[in-house]
């Protein structure tokens, strides 16, 4: 498997353990910066770009490298941008990672849903008559099994947070979407949600019975704010 690898400069989002910074300091110190270094005399060559392999443990490595197989372009009802999605194998599953932009503060519901449309006012297939912004993508991704009931969907994954600025990155590992299962032919499409999701967590003492069908269904998301068809990577 070919490794992804990608600038220091883009990874400089991306919080570096103090013991990686440490490391990299007693390198630099070792060098020397003075006359007799080196350096100073023209023996060594500097270093002008470094690439780091992103792992699914991060700057400090992990049980296997990330391929990205797909992506995603998300956008509101009204088109305009607001992040994208990509999806990297690694040996324990996948890693989805999501920077999303221009969004409401707070935690948001963040799906894979089943069917690879992300129309703007369109009639939801599971409800016919119902219409709104990405409907037409369907339900939540069963897996290969159809397992039914939130959380237990293939294309269940952490809410989103978003700051106060609008913007929201999350890196998460799933064994439950693969590369056959994004991609199938009727495709899939990445959701974000208006409102956070309880992961259909209703305690018995609110809900005797546990938790209703449309909390079954999507976990109390709400609305659909943007959409992302998933697309293989070229």
């Amino acid at each position: 498997m070919t490794a992804r690898t990608v600038s220091t400069a883009r990874l400089s989002r991306r919080k570096m353990p103090l013991v990686a910074l440490g490391a990299s300091a007693l390198v630099l110190a070792s060098c020397g910066t003075g006359e007799d270094s080196p350096a100073a005399q023209g023996d060594v060559e500097p270093q002008v770009t470094a690439t780091t392999t992103v792992t699914e443990g991060g700057m400090n490595g992990g049980a296997g490298e990330g391929e990205v197989f797909a992506v995603a372009e998300l956008v509101n009802p009204e088109g305009e941008a607001r992040g994208t999605a990509e999806f990297a194998e690694t040996d324990s599953g996948t890693i989805v990672t999501v920077d999303a932009t221009e969004l409401t503060p707070g935690f948001h519901g963040l799906h894979i849903h089943g069917i690879g449309l992300c129309e703007p006012d369109s009639e939801n297939p599971n409800e016919p008559g119902e219409r709104g912004a990405f409907l037409s993508a369907g339900g939540h991704l069963a897996g290969p099994d159809g397992e039914a009931g939130h959380p237990e969907h293939a294309g269940d994954l952490p809410p989103l947070f978003v700051t106060e600025d609008g913007s929201a990155r999350i890196m998460t590992l799933t064994d439950r979407l693969d590369r056959d299962l994004l991609l199938d032919d009727d495709g899939s499409a990445v959701m974000i949600h208006e409102n956070s999701d309880n992961l259909a967590n209703i305690p018995e003492r609110y809900a005797p019975d546990g938790p209703d069908e449309e909390t079954r269904n999507a976990g109390d998301g709400g609305s659909r704010v943007a959409c992302g068809v998933v697309t293989e990577q070229s």
